[in-house]
């Protein structure tokens, strides 16, 4: 064989899903997967940061026992083939909104439900509440490990007008970026477009999409400021929080000795702190990026949110608890944090 036949060879094993299921990969290195833009430790995307950090945490920690390869900007293997290839034992770790792997496993839309989470506050508040618990015993019967929890308030990128109140959306083509996001923007007059935010970009640039409801993080990462003439924040007030943690195949951490699934879990806590700081600042960050593009910058009030989360409580919050048994517990346990 070649040399060159040979390195043909390896690249296309290297990214093939079959050569995924050893989970070790013929490096040793447990390989951590995500849609966002890649960077360095100090720079760029923070869910690429957090990945790295958490890498080099970890490998610090078990002295070189486990380390890891990250594949930023879906350069592994497709955005919403990730949490299915976790559950397979087919990817290790994955940082992914969780709602996007609501056609599977319906309970995850509870990760994007409009108006359920108000604040960084409430959402990190989660964890340690009955919400939390029951979320993550349902993923780790899903075959997927919770290990660092990250909430991100989002807004709206539009190529059209700002989109504030609900009677903005009218006629508009809109990602929402969750099922039951687009339950509250049909009901608003919407028409919706399903896509992962890598996608949003070439779908606003070519008009077959007007606006996008996406992370502040994903605003700025994305560079939608090139495309919109409109951003509609999420400082302040938000009635679209994302969850969107990093998550572990449990095939993967059950196969790892005690201490290292220990330090896998110690590190993912203590990065919690740093998600919310950065999401936060890229909230207040996102403004400034858009202003000196020339769109036009608005905040949501109070009131606007009351007008969503009303909508939101007839359509969405009512279509998910009537799913099954799962989603009602989910929902309910959901309400008494607000």
């Amino acid at each position: 064989m070649t040399q060159m036949t040979r390195r043909s060879v390896v690249a296309a094993l290297a990214t093939s899903p079959l050569w995924l299921q050893s989970a070790w990969g013929q490096s040793g290195a447990l390989k951590i997967s995500h849609q966002f833009p890649g960077g360095t430790l100090t720079e760029g995307d923070f869910r690429d940061r957090l990945t790295r950090m958490f890498a080099a945490e970890v490998e610090k920690r078990t002295k070189g026992a486990l380390k890891f390869s990250i594949y930023p900007g879906s350069s592994l293997m497709k955005t919403n083939a990730q949490f299915s290839a976790m559950r397979k034992g087919a990817l290790d770790l994955s940082l992914v909104p969780l709602s996007y792997a609501g056609g599977e496993v319906p309970e995850v839309n509870i990760g994007l439900m409009p108006g359920l989470v108000t604040s960084y506050e409430q959402g990190y508040g989660w964890k340690n509440k009955d919400i939390g618990k029951a979320l993550t015993q349902l993923l780790w019967d899903k075959g997927v490990v919770l290990v660092s929890w990250i909430w991100q308030a989002g807004g709206v990128a539009s190529r059209v007008k700002p989109v504030v109140d609900p009677e903005d959306a009218k006629g508009m083509k809109i990602r929402g970026g969750s099922r039951e996001m687009d339950l509250i923007l049909k009901a608003a007059g919407a028409a919706v477009v399903s896509l992962p935010s890598n996608e949003i970009y070439a779908a606003m640039q070519t008009g077959a999409m007007d606006a996008a409801l996406t992370s502040s993080t994903s605003l700025i990462s994305f560079r939608l400021e090139e495309v919109s003439k409109a951003l509609t924040t999420g400082r302040g007030n938000a009635y679209w929080f994302m969850f969107e943690p990093l998550m572990m195949a449990r095939s993967t951490y059950e196969r790892l000795p005690k201490d290292q699934q220990a330090a896998i879990m110690a590190v993912g806590a203590e990065l919690e702190a740093f998600a919310k700081s950065a999401a936060q600042a890229d909230d207040s960050q996102v403004a400034a990026v858009y202003q000196k593009a020339g769109a036009k910058v608005v905040d949501l009030n109070a009131a606007s949110v009351k007008k969503w989360q009303a909508i939101a409580r007839t359509t969405a919050w009512k279509d998910y608890g009537e799913k099954n048994d799962s989603c009602a517990k989910l929902l309910a346990l959901a309400e008494k944090t607000l």
